[in-house]
């Protein structure tokens, strides 16, 4: 399974810079077509313009001449744009046989004698413009005379191909675009099933843990109780049935955890709201906790400030929440614990909760994910820390419902703040 994603990767990989090289082949080639099929238009308009200049020289000339062969004859002998053309009629011309050829774009011309010597041009050409390829010779094939060159120079030329396959190239770019974003889509979403995949399975090692413990407990108690030596000792009926009673409940925590993390995902919970005193709610999970941090030769620090602690909130969620980050502050310290809660009251009707702790703290990509469901911040040497993974995206779900934020700033070895901001109850 685990050679799959990468050959999936590979693949798609592979498709997709096909795909691109295809297609960046295609528009290439098809900007080559329309530059050729240009050039052939260029061309019909040199060869329809040399037979104008003819047309309209036997015109001005021939009139008197009665058959085609004499004024065949007449332009073989004859025939000179020199002192016969000015450059404006040249000009209408030409651009009449653009014109017909579906050639938009601006132009300058001249025309040159044998000896490379301007004797016609248009107001706009230089020196430079005689290097277009575009140009003719103005003289019939069997001319007599000396022959005379038209030189046609094109503007803006790449820019006008481009520029009428546009729609083409943007729509090829546009569909590119999505399958790229497809591509890395796909891409993100295997990895997410990886991630997701390896994070469920060590869910359920946890969960597989953390039942097989308390029914160990409860296998050997319930095995104790069936001794002959023990069954007719009160005393130690009562023990064993006590911790057969709190393994069970430990069960039943357990479970509840994994049942309200599937309402939440669901959205199936809903909140009891009411106004309540934070700093009270507060106080009181403070002092359920504090007997295990003491445990541990730790201490909590109330510096419940806000001078109004009246909150909007469910209690059993609210209550819930202080627990859970409590909870992670304690079981998250190497040492003796140290926790600091400190409340604030803003004037923009929202109130504060810091929980700041002298954990092992956390690195930017673990403050990133420490909200996703089933994840588990790595614990480095802390090797008894348990869970599902499921307290913190708790947490976050249950602020979240309450239209509240909740923001985390660590760095390994420094400790955590939590900050939660939920709204402060209505005057």
């Amino acid at each position: 399974m685990k050679k799959i994603y990468p050959l999936i990767v590979v693949l798609i990989t592979l498709s997709v810079v096909g795909i691109l090289f295809i297609q960046m082949s295609w528009i290439n080639n098809a900007v080559k077509l329309k530059h050729e099929e240009f050039q052939r238009e260029v061309e019909a308009t040199l060869k329809q313009t040399k037979e104008s200049v003819f047309s309209r020289y036997l015109y001005k000339h021939t009139n008197y001449i009665p058959t085609e062969e004499s004024k065949r004859f007449y332009l073989r002998n004859h025939f000179t744009v020199e002192g016969s053309f000015d450059k404006e009629e040249i000009r209408d011309i030409i651009t009449k046989q653009l014109k017909n050829n579906n050639v938009k774009q601006s132009f300058e011309y001249c025309i040159t004698n044998i000896y490379k010597n301007i004797i016609l041009q248009s107001d706009g050409f230089n020196l430079n413009d005689q290097e277009t390829p575009f140009r003719i010779e103005l003289a019939p094939e069997d001319s007599y005379r000396a022959r005379e060159t038209l030189f046609l120079a094109i503007r803006e030329d790449k820019n006008v191909v481009i520029r009428e396959m546009a729609w083409m190239i943007v729509a090829s770019i546009v569909f590119t675009t999505i399958i790229v974003l497809a591509f890395a889509v796909t891409v993100r979403t295997l990895f997410n099933q990886k991630k997701l995949s390896e994070i469920k399975s060590d869910f359920i090692n946890n969960m597989t843990h953390e039942l097989k413990t308390p029914l160990a407990t409860i296998s050997l108690a319930i095995d104790a109780l069936t001794n002959e030596k023990v069954i007719h000792d009160a005393d130690k009926v009562k023990i064993y049935s006590r911790m057969i009673r709190e393994e069970n409940k430990r069960m039943n925590k357990q479970v509840e955890k994994i049942l309200q993390a599937a309402r939440l995902e669901k959205e199936e919970v809903k909140l009891t709201l009411q106004k309540l005193d934070a700093h009270s709610i507060i106080s009181k999970v403070a002092n359920n906790i504090a007997l295990q941090i003491q445990e541990k030769n730790g201490s909590i620090d109330l510096r419940l400030r806000a001078t109004d602690a009246m909150i909007e909130a469910d209690e059993v969620h609210f209550s819930n929440i202080i627990f859970n980050l409590l909870d992670n502050a304690m079981k998250y310290s190497v040492d003796e614990p140290e926790i600091v809660v400190e409340t604030l009251k803003h004037g923009n009707g929202m109130f504060t909760i810091k929980i700041t702790d002298n954990g092992i703290g956390m690195d930017k990509e673990t403050q990133n994910r420490i909200f996703e469901k089933f994840y588990r911040a790595h614990t480095g040497n802390i090797h008894n820390v348990k869970g599902f993974g499921l307290g913190l995206s708790y947490v976050k779900a249950i602020v979240d419902a309450h239209d509240g934020k909740i923001k985390v700033d660590s760095a390994p070895g420094k400790g955590s703040t939590f900050t939660i901001t939920l709204p402060a109850a209505k005057a």
